[in-house]
């Protein structure tokens, strides 16, 4: 009875931890990608600074480029640069709630599989495809 109850244990804590890894990988993926937007709107900044203000510049829509104000363009470069900051600030607190949420995961199972060495010897027995 109670080898049934450890088993249907570590089947919901394995569920859980492959859960939390999922999601651990996407927010890492995500944090990636608004790093690299906000680069690229800092970079896009820094070479727009060193354009006159005169001097014509195009902004990428597609195929097409459509003529833009200098200003309305780093007010735009400086609003992706902010929202990418603000995203990824966001997403650090995620990770960081996963990170505990996996150590608790790792603790729980690793409790269940003191708690009964014969559970233990029973997964290191299966065999991992």
């Amino acid at each position: 009875m109670a080898d049934e109850a450890n088993r249907t244990a570590f089947l919901e804590i394995q569920g859980r931890m492959i859960e939390t890894t999922g999601k651990l990988k996407q927010v890492q993926t995500q944090m990636r990608s608004k790093e690299a937007e906000k680069k690229r709107a800092y970079l896009t900044m820094e070479e727009l600074k060193q354009v006159p203000d005169d001097t014509n510049v195009y902004k990428s829509i597609g195929r097409m480029f459509v003529l833009e104000t200098k200003a309305s363009l780093m007010n735009e470069q400086d609003k992706k640069f902010k929202d990418g900051e603000a995203s990824v600030t966001t997403l650090q607190s995620s990770k960081e709630y996963l990170e505990k949420q996996m150590a608790e995961v790792e603790s729980n199972l690793r409790e269940l599989l003191q708690q009964d060495p014969g559970l233990a010897r029973q997964i290191m027995s299966m065999n991992v495809v």
